[in-house]
């Protein structure tokens, strides 16, 4: 990992396991924190199982970037080389696949032994193929011939028939065969492979499941009539297998043209990148297993064997399809924000800054005050950051209803967002179509800043307002993500804004700004200026004090940083939801430093940098973790909360409740290792809960009036 020039810092950095962790094993230990909460009696049956899909997810897009990485070095020779945490790419692979093999043991034991038991037992069944009555094989066999049959290419495996391209995470069936076919081959083995375009669950009628709610996944409906594909052949075993290929996109940052047209380009290939891992059904043979390892490169701990189905993630849909109150969690109805409530968004926001904390307080304040600046005449210009919105959005349609209307809209799209890059690419045509300004950003620099700047014509000349936030502009994710945004027509802070979009859109040196730290230009800097200063106040005998939240801290110098911090009697509290690569409480190193990790119903997604300064009380929040890229490779901002009671409100909401959380937190140990913090007494302390009945008892209305 790159480190910064020209460090406030004196001291050499030491590298070495004795002061890092391994960032890939550290993202592992987060999947095992995930998937605990699959095994957690107080969560509702139905979020347990989400939380066994969501493991399965992120495993996926562990293997198609993190080991793609890895045996990327290792072909380049550079597999024996020691990263910052003492472990070679080799090592890291190799322990990393142990562990891998463990939790994925772990999480089909707890589906198979736990979940699915339970479940029947409050009437939701999957009926998996080897256990069929012989009404369920005929509904299945019925269901076959109408939906599927139709779609399905069976690939018998012969000289004219090499092994078929498999896709990236697609489900595939290898079939076992005995006899001859109509022209007299005798291949005994075939490939097939299922479609995307078919559902991957099937709703069973009741009267044939035996069950309200009774679900059959599409790996048993095929298994269940397979013989379909080949008459007059004996099907003697058929077996579900899936392929992680390497997903990461790269676009040459000095020979690109047209990034739009080069990105359209690798999209078309990503699913067919190099084989990572390959998953198959525990029944198949070790020599059809050979086989698939020997036709996609890969080696026998790339190989997992799964006692269920191999696209997991799949299940993810089920929990959507069950209407059982008692089985998922209590809906949360967030708060409108009480000075939105009364007055045009721009009036109240002129009356002083208002901060807004998702998902407990309603994310339609965002969408509002967007669709407000579209709709009204006084408005003359709107600017926006897009990284991920989603494939429908109310806000990608206010600014297109403003671009109509003659506003002057301009949309920084960031084309690189991973596995957004197509639904981006489809914004940004539509943006243009209507007439708004489109740019890609900086080539090579992704643009992660969450800003918008609206521009007013008032009495007094024009006006900017600015929304800024720490999570993304997308309405389902809001929900589900913790993130905290703030309004403010502060005007040093909307003028370093105006700044931040006239660099991403014109050419020019970058001028200082007032208020925000910016990537790739202050905010390194200005992080290490802050933590630089606690020290100095803890050596005069003051009290020190950091407290910074974040999705992962991997960067070495801050690192280094907090370690000098720590030794200079400086109290640093960390909440790292992710990968952490810092080691706290190793003595002479980090007693002062204590990690914690928060699991809970919502992804924790903001980032909070607090700094005490003796009491002046330095907030900032941002969408920059501590990482390389966020500081170095990135468009990013972080912005000050200015207002004493808003400042107030961060601290507590977004720090003192994660530290005191007896419930969902996890306290990290120096090996790397996580211990959860259960609650002791009668006193149950869970932040997330907490902060539902704060948020939602201090305010008095769940939705703007007359909406």
């Amino acid at each position: 990992m790159a480190r910064a020039k020209n460090s406030v810092f004196s001291s050499e950095p030491l590298s070495g396991g004795d002061r890092y962790i391994s960032r890939e094993l550290s993202l592992l230990a987060f999947n095992e924190r995930v998937l605990s909460m699959a095994q957690d009696p107080a969560i509702p049956l139905l979020e347990r199982l989400r939380y066994v899909c969501i493991v399965s997810n992120n495993l996926d897009e562990l293997f198609e970037i993190r080991v793609s990485g890895l045996k990327a070095k290792i072909r380049q020779g550079a597999g024996e080389l020691l990263e910052p945490d003492g472990l070679s790419a080799l090592e890291t692979l190799r322990k990393l696949s142990q562990r891998v093999q463990k939790l994925v043991h772990r999480q089909y034991l707890i589906l198979n032994a736990e979940l699915l038991p339970a479940l029947a037992e409050h009437g939701v069944m999957v009926h998996f193929a080897a256990s069929l009555s012989e009404d369920q094989k005929k509904w299945a066999h019925d269901y076959f011939l109408k939906e599927v049959l139709p779609v399905l290419t069976p690939i018998g495996l012969n000289p004219s028939h090499p092994f078929p391209r498999t896709l990236n995470k697609s489900l595939n069936f290898v079939v076992t065969l005995e006899g001859k076919d109509s022209f007299g081959r005798s291949s005994n083995l075939a490939v097939l492979q299922a479609p995307r375009i078919l559902a991957r669950i099937a709703r069973v009628p009741g009267r044939v499941s035996g069950y309200p709610h009774g679900f059959m996944m599409l790996g048993s409906v095929v298994q269940n009539s397979v013989h379909e594909l080949f008459p007059g052949m004996q099907v003697t075993g058929i077996h579900q297998f899936r392929v992680t290929r390497n997903s990461d996109l790269f676009v040459d940052d000095e020979e690109v043209t047209d990034l739009r047209e080069a990105l359209k380009g690798e999209l078309s290939q990503r699913q067919f990148g190099d084989a990572v891992r390959l998953e198959v059904s525990d029944t198949m043979s070790e020599a059809v297993v050979q086989r698939l390892l020997q036709e996609h490169g890969l080696e026998e701990h790339d190989c997992y064997r799964v006692d269920g189905p191999v696209n997991l993630v799949r299940m993810m849909a089920l929990p959507d399809l069950v209407e059982i109150a008692a089985l998922k969690f209590d809906p949360i109805v967030p708060a409108y924000p009480k000075p939105l409530q009364s007055e045009s968004p721009f009036q109240a926001i002129l009356s002083g800054d208002i901060l807004v904390h998702h998902p407990y307080e309603s994310f339609s304040s965002v969408t509002d005050f967007i669709q407000a600046a579209a709709r009204d005449p006084a408005v003359v210009a709107i600017s926006m950051t897009i990284y991920r919105t989603g494939q429908t959005s109310e806000l990608m349609e206010s600014l297109i209803e403003a671009a109509k209307s003659g506003k002057e809209v301009t949309a920084v799209v960031e084309l690189m967002a991973r596995f957004d890059e197509e639904t981006n690419i489809n914004w940004a045509s539509r943006l243009e179509n209507v007439g708004a300004h489109v740019v890609f950003g900086v080539v090579g620099k992704k643009t992660h800043a969450k800003m918008c700047l609206v521009v007013r014509r008032e009495k007094n000349g024009l006006k900017r307002y600015v929304h800024l936030g720490t999570g993304n502009y997308h309405p389902r994710t809001a929900r589900l993500y913790t993130d905290f945004g703030l309004f403010t027509a502060d005007p040093a802070i909307t003028s370093d804004v105006h700044e931040v979009f006239h660099q991403l859109t014109g050419l020019g040196r970058a001028r200082p700004m007032r208020r925000l730290w910016q990537s790739p230009f202050t905010l390194h800097a200005n992080v290490m200026k802050a933590i630089k200063r606690e020290m100095e106040i803890a050596r005069k005998g003051g009290r020190g004090l950091i407290m910074a939240k974040m999705n992962s801290l991997v960067e070495l110098e801050a690192i280094d940083a907090l370690y000098e911090a720590s030794a200079a009697g400086v109290q640093v509290d960390l909440i790292v939801r992710g990968v952490c690569m810092l080691r706290p409480g190793v003595p002479g190193l980090s007693e002062n430093i204590r990690v914690r990790s928060t699991i809970g119903r919502f992804l924790e997604h903001s980032r909070i940098y607090y700094f005490r300064n003796d009491g002046a009380d330095e907030v900032y929040l941002s969408s920059a973790d501590w990482m390389d890229r966020n500081f170095f490779r990135r468009v990013e901002i972080a912005f000050p909360i200015l207002e004493r009671a808003l400042k107030r409100r961060v601290i507590q909401e977004g720090l003192k409740m994660h530290m005191t959380d007896n419930t969902s937190a996890w306290a990290m140990r120096s090996d790397g290792s996580y211990s959860v913090r259960r609650r002791q007494g009668a006193e149950r302390k869970a932040c997330q809960e907490r902060l539902q009945d704060l948020l939602g008892a201090s305010l008095v209305s769940a939705a703007r009036p007359g909406t």
